[in-house]
C-alpha cells in the first residue's frame, strides 16, 4: 500500500529547481538524436553495411518507444525519480556498449539497449512538469526546455561532424558517460522535492513484446522489399503478413488486458487521438528527414562529414525556435490550434520546394528553406503535448503523455525505415559516400516528397482536433509526497 503524507504547495523556486533536474535528462535525450546523424555515413563505411544504416536510427526508436508507456506506468508506480534514474543508467550503459561495437550487428543491438532507457528520458520530463504546472501556466517554464533543445541542436550536429572526421565515431557514445553521470546526480537529486502519490498498476509485458515483434517485421519487410527481394517475394509477403498478424495480436491484448500498455480509454478520447496522430507524423517526417540529410549533403553536395553537420543546424535550430513561440502563446490565446496549423503549412510548402527544386537551390537558400521547415514543425510539439494533458484527468497524465510519445516515436522508427526503402530505391549506395562520388540527379526527391505527405497529414489531423479551454488550475494530481 503506498504511504503518502500532505505537502505544501511547490513554490516557483521548488518548480525551477524541478524543471531544470529533469532539464538536464532531457539534454541527454536530445542530443543523442542531434549528435548521430551527421556520423552515420561514416559509420556505415567503417563497420561495412551502408544498407543497415536506417537500422541504427530505427532500432533505438523501436526499442525507445515500445518502452515508453511501460515508464509511464513504472513511474506511477515507483515514483517518478526512480523511473528517470532507471532510465538514464540504461541509457548509459547501453551508449558504452555502442562505442565498443566491432560490427553493425553489435551496435544495432547495443542501440536497442540505448534505447530501452533513452525512451523514459524526454517522456519523464515531460509529465514531471505537467504534474507541477499548470496548461495555462507552463509557457513560462518553456524558456527552460527551448534552452535544452537549443545547446542539443547546436551541439549536436556540430560535436557529431567533428568528432567522425577528426577523432572517431565513437566518441558520440563515450561523451554520453559523463552526462549521463552528471544528469543522474542532478535530477536525483532535483526530484526529491517532488510531490508523489503511489498508485497500484502492472505493466503490460505481453503488449509490448507483440508491439515490437509487430513493428521489427514490418521494418524487415520494408528494408529488403525491392532491394535484396522483390515486393511480391513470398518473403517480403510473409512478413507483412506476419507483421498484420501480429498488430492484430496486439490490439485483442489493448482490448482484453486488465491494464493494457495503451488503454483504449485514452485512446478514444478525440483530442488525444487527433493530436496524437498529427504528432507522430509530422515528428516522423522530421526525424526522416534529420537522419537522411546527411547522406543527401555528402553525396549530392560533395559536402565533407564535419560540413554536413553543420547544415544540419538550421533543420535542429528551427523546432526550438517554433516550439518556443508557440509554447508562449498558447496560454494567451483561445484557439491555440492555429499555430500549429500554420506551422504545418509552413513547413509542407517548405517540403514541396525541396522535392521540387533540391539540387537547383544555392546552399544559402537550401539552408533557409530548411529553417522554415523545421520552426513551423516545431510549433506542432508543445501544442500537441499541452493539448493532450489538458485533455485527461490529472491522474492520467502519467499514461496520456507516455501514449503520445509511444505514438510519435512509433511513427519515426516507421518513418525512418521508409524513408530507407525510399532511398535504397534510388539506387543510392555505399560508393556514393565516398569522396567525389555523386548522387544521380532527383535521388532523393521520394524522401522529400515523403516528407511533404507526412507534414500534410499532421496538418489535417491537427485542424481535426478540438480544442478545449486550458486549465489554469496549478493543482498537482496528487497532493502527497511520498519519502523514496
Amino acid at each position: 500500500m503506498a504511504r503518502s503524507q500532505t505537502s505544501a504547495p511547490l513554490s516557483h523556486v521548488d518548480i525551477r529547481t524541478i524543471v531544470i533536474g529533469v532539464g538536464v535528462a532531457m539534454f541527454l535525450g536530445a542530443l543523442d538524436q542531434t549528435i548521430i546523424a551527421a556520423a552515420l555515413p561514416a559509420i556505415a563505411g567503417d563497420l561495412g553495411d551502408f544498407g543497415a544504416i536506417s537500422w541504427v536510427a530505427s532500432i533505438y526508436l523501436l526499442t525507445a518507444t515500445a518502452v515508453t508507456p511501460l515508464y509511464g506506468k513504472y513511474s506511477d508506480i515507483k515514483g517518478r525519480r526512480t523511473a528517470l534514474s532507471l532510465g538514464v543508467t540504461v541509457f548509459v550503459l547501453g551508449s558504452i556498449a555502442c562505442a565498443l561495437a566491432p560490427s553493425m550487428g553489435w551496435l544495432i543491438a547495443a542501440r536497442a539497449i540505448q534505447g530501452l532507457g533513452g525512451g523514459g528520458l524526454i517522456s519523464l520530463a515531460q509529465t514531471i512538469v505537467a504534474d507541477i504546472v499548470a496548461p495555462k501556466e507552463r509557457g513560462k517554464y518553456q524558456i527552460y526546455f527551448a534552452s535544452v533543445f537549443l545547446l542539443a541542436s547546436l551541439l549536436g550536429p556540430t560535436l557529431g561532424g567533428f568528432f567522425t572526421q577528426h577523432l572517431h565515431w565513437t566518441l558520440i557514445f563515450w561523451i554520453n558517460v559523463p552526462l549521463g553521470a552528471f544528469a543522474f546526480f542532478i535530477s536525483n537529486k532535483a526530484l526529491k522535492r517532488l510531490p508523489r502519490h503511489d498508485r497500484p498498476h502492472e505493466l503490460d509485458i505481453l503488449g509490448a513484446v507483440l508491439l515490437v515483434a509487430a513493428t521489427v517485421t514490418l521494418m524487415l519487410a520494408l528494408h529488403d522489399g525491392g532491394t535484396d527481394y522483390a515486393w511480391t517475394s513470398t518473403r517480403i509477403l510473409g512478413l507483412f503478413g506476419a507483421s498484420l498478424a501480429l498488430w492484430l495480436a496486439f490490439v485483442w491484448r489493448i482490448r482484453r488486458a486488465p491494464e493494457p500498455l495503451i488503454p483504449v480509454a485514452i485512446l478514444g478520447n478525440k483530442v488525444v487521438s487527433r493530436a496524437t496522430v498529427a504528432a507522430a507524423c509530422g515528428m516522423g517526417a522530421y526525424i526522416g528527414l534529420s537522419i537522411y540529410l546527411p547522406v543527401y549533403f555528402q553525396a549530392a553536395r560533395g559536402m565533407s562529414t564535419s560540413a554536413s553537420g553543420l547544415g544540419l543546424i538550421p533543420l535542429m535550430v528551427g523546432t526550438v525556435v517554433g516550439a518556443t513561440i508557440a509554447g508562449q502563446l498558447m496560454g494567451r490565446i483561445v484557439h491555440y490550434k492555429r499555430i500549429p496549423a500554420i506551422g504545418l503549412c509552413v513547413a509542407t510548402l517548405g517540403a514541396l520546394v525541396l522535392a521540387l527544386w533540391a539540387d537547383a537551390l544555392p546552399l544559402t537558400a537550401f539552408e533557409i528553406v530548411l529553417a522554415l521547415i523545421s520552426i513551423g514543425l516545431g510549433t506542432v510539439l508543445p501544442t500537441t503535448t499541452v493539448a493532450i494533458q489538458n485533455a485527461v484527468e490529472l491522474h492520467q497524465l502519467g499514461t496520456a503523455t507516455g501514449a503520445m510519445n509511444f505514438f510519435r516515436q512509433l511513427g519515426s522508427a516507421v518513418t525512418v525505415a521508409i524513408f530507407g526503402a525510399l532511398l535504397n530505391a534510388s539506387g543510392i549506395s555505399e560508393a556514393t559516400l565516398h569522396a567525389g562520388a555523386t548522387m544521380p540527379p532527383g535521388g532523393f526527391q521520394p524522401i522529400f516528397s515523403a516528407t511533404a505527405i507526412g507534414f500534410a497529414v499532421a496538418f489535417v489531423f491537427i485542424l481535426w482536433m478540438k480544442e478545449r479551454p486550458l486549465r489554469s488550475s496549478s493543482r498537482h494530481a496528487a497532493e502527497a509526497i511520498v519519502a523514496d
